[in-house]
């Protein structure tokens, strides 16, 4: 627990949750605003495009959050290893962006998009890192278990 507690200290937590939270105000505020639209040609194949980018935006983003809150409950000890750890708590899938279609829209809408790639990412990479360290954690208490059961 020593090495997952200096990966994912309470202080980064805060912070990206704090990130992700306020990208996801962003996120629905813009998509709200109608800005798209008037910054925008009348160009329906890039609305509908807009209109998908914007739920893989959200879902990207409710599962940093919903993952986020994961890991506050176990380092709160509200969730044990095991169900912090379990599959239905995992970072969730996103799609990904059509980059082609993206590139088409305006700048504060790829600002957006980007950003909630970036996270998502960033929490990927963490959640691997942190899984690893799980499961070898795992391996060793288990070769302990093993050398302690033969004598």
């Amino acid at each position: 627990m020593a090495d997952r507690e200096s990966l994912l200290t309470a202080k980064l937590m805060d912070a990206l949750y704090t990130e992700a939270m306020v990208l996801a105000d962003e996120a629905r505020s813009y998509f709200e605003s109608g800005r798209f639209t008037e910054d925008s040609c009348d160009d329906t194949n890039l609305a509908v495009s807009f209109s998908c980018e914007s739920l893989k935006v959200t879902t990207r983003l409710m599962h940093c959050i919903a993952w986020l809150l994961n890991q506050k409950a176990l380092h709160s000890g509200e969730l044990t290893e095991g169900e912090a750890w379990n599959h239905d708590r995992a970072l969730g899938y996103a799609p990904a962006t059509d980059r082609t279609m993206v590139d088409r829209f305006p700048p504060e809408a790829r600002q957006i998009i980007v950003a909630s790639e970036e996270l998502f990412q960033r929490l990927q990479r963490l959640s691997a890192r942190l899984q690893q360290e799980m499961e070898a954690e795992s391996a060793v208490q288990d070769m302990f278990r093993r050398l302690e059961s033969s004598f």
